[in-house]
């Protein structure tokens, strides 16, 4: 059985906030790309999820190599902390994007 994993980033590209989409299956990532406008509240890309995700038109998927999550919960908060204070799309997700 394959493992499924996704992510959604969210963060301002001038002059709207964007999110990305990342989906992660049998070693292979998609990813998707959305405009939200003015910035959206919590709830907001909750309820968006909730309703569009399978409407999501996900780009060809390219191979990448799957990381196990650690359990250790200071390592989670650490992981947390550098994602918020990252301010761009991860390089495989660029070149999926690209394809």
């Amino acid at each position: 059985m394959d493992k499924v994993s996704g992510k959604l980033t969210v963060f301002f590209e001038e002059p709207f906030w964007v999110g990305v989409f990342e989906r992660a299956s049998g070693g292979k990532l998609s990813v998707c790309k959305v405009t939200f406008g003015a910035e959206p509240k919590d709830y907001e890309i909750y309820e968006f999820v909730l309703k569009n995700y399978y409407r999501l038109r996900f780009s060809p998927a390219v191979a990448t190599d799957v990381k196990e999550a650690s359990s250790n919960p200071e390592r989670v908060q650490r992981e947390v902390w550098k994602q918020v204070q990252n301010t761009g799309i991860g390089t495989k997700s660029q070149q999926a994007l690209k394809l």
